[in-house]
């Protein structure tokens, strides 16, 4: 597997979500590759827990931190660079999830995109424009969801939080890689589903159909290296071609002007599902 230049013994990772899940799979992982990391999270005596069981000495740091406040995330990339000198990766994976639909709960509504949408945004200003300037291989790398793409009826606060975030992301590589000399790349990940603390809805053990957020971190990491901007996992239940043929019944509801959302519409049942078979046997 090709390991991206970003993740040498010795770089720094800051990494947002980070008391558990992906954030806290990616932290193990980045230490075993020999990096120093800065794990941040809201959770404060749950960051110092996960911080301890990490068992990495001074190549960790535990920042609690609000990622809906810029300033706190400001403080925080003042912290890493006191540490550590430089930030090679940045990962914006704090989230949170149970927003509700278009005609409910303004308030959560509201907290939600604070935290999964201005989160990221509050992430790559601070840290953003200081990484293309140390003029070293870096990495923003921006937690997404299928939710985000395919846009499924339900948590609809959920849906434009993390349709957000792909955006965004989408216009942060355009603007690294027309920067002269920019040697940090932007990436999506995008999770299938995951047995973490967020999905795991008091489930002790992990359903068959999940993935580990190790394997999540493992796949990103080889996709990465690939050169991949857009990395949909899959999952025990949902393989990349179903993810692929989904991704592009969603697309052509707006090209033909279908109605939205019509992969769950009645009237377009039995067409969604004549497309997944012809476009596996495409």
């Amino acid at each position: 597997m090709t390991i991206h230049p970003a993740f040498a013994p010795g770089h720094t990772a800051v990494i947002t979500g980070a008391a558990d899940g992906i954030g806290l799979a990616s932290a193990r992982r980045y230490l075993a590759l020999g990096m120093t990391v800065v794990l941040a999270d809201i959770q404060a005596d749950k960051l110092a827990s996960a911080a301890k069981a990490l068992e990495a000495g001074d190549r960790v740091l535990a920042v609690p931190t609000d990622v809906s406040d810029p300033a706190a995330v400001l403080a925080l990339r003042d912290q890493a660079m006191a540490r550590f000198g430089a930030v090679h990766v940045l990962m914006n994976n704090a989230g949170m999830g149970g927003g509700g639909s278009a005609l409910e709960r303004p308030d959560r509504w509201r907290r939600l995109l604070e935290v999964n949408l201005f989160g990221v945004i509050n992430g790559v200003q601070a840290f953003g424009a200081m990484m293309v300037e140390q003029r070293q291989p870096g990495l923003i790398i921006n937690t997404g969801s299928k939710q985000g793409i395919t846009t499924p009826p339900g948590d609809t606060a959920y849906n434009v939080s993390k349709a957000g975030v792909k955006v965004l992301t989408e216009g942060l590589q355009h603007s690294l890689r027309n920067t002269p000399d920019c040697q940090v790349s932007a990436h999506l990940l995008v999770p299938g589903y995951t047995f973490t603390g967020m999905t795991s809805r008091g489930q002790a053990e992990k359903p068959a159909a999940a993935w580990t957020a190790d394997q999540v971190v493992d796949y990103m990491l080889a996709r990465i290296g690939e050169g991949d901007f857009y990395i949909i996992c899959p999952d025990n239940d949902v393989d990349r071609a179903t993810d692929s043929s989904r991704i592009r019944w969603a697309a052509e509801d707006v090209a033909s002007s279908r109605p939205p959302l019509s992969r769950w519409h009645p009237d377009y049942k039995a067409d969604f599902e004549a497309f997944l078979i012809q476009d596996r046997e495409r």
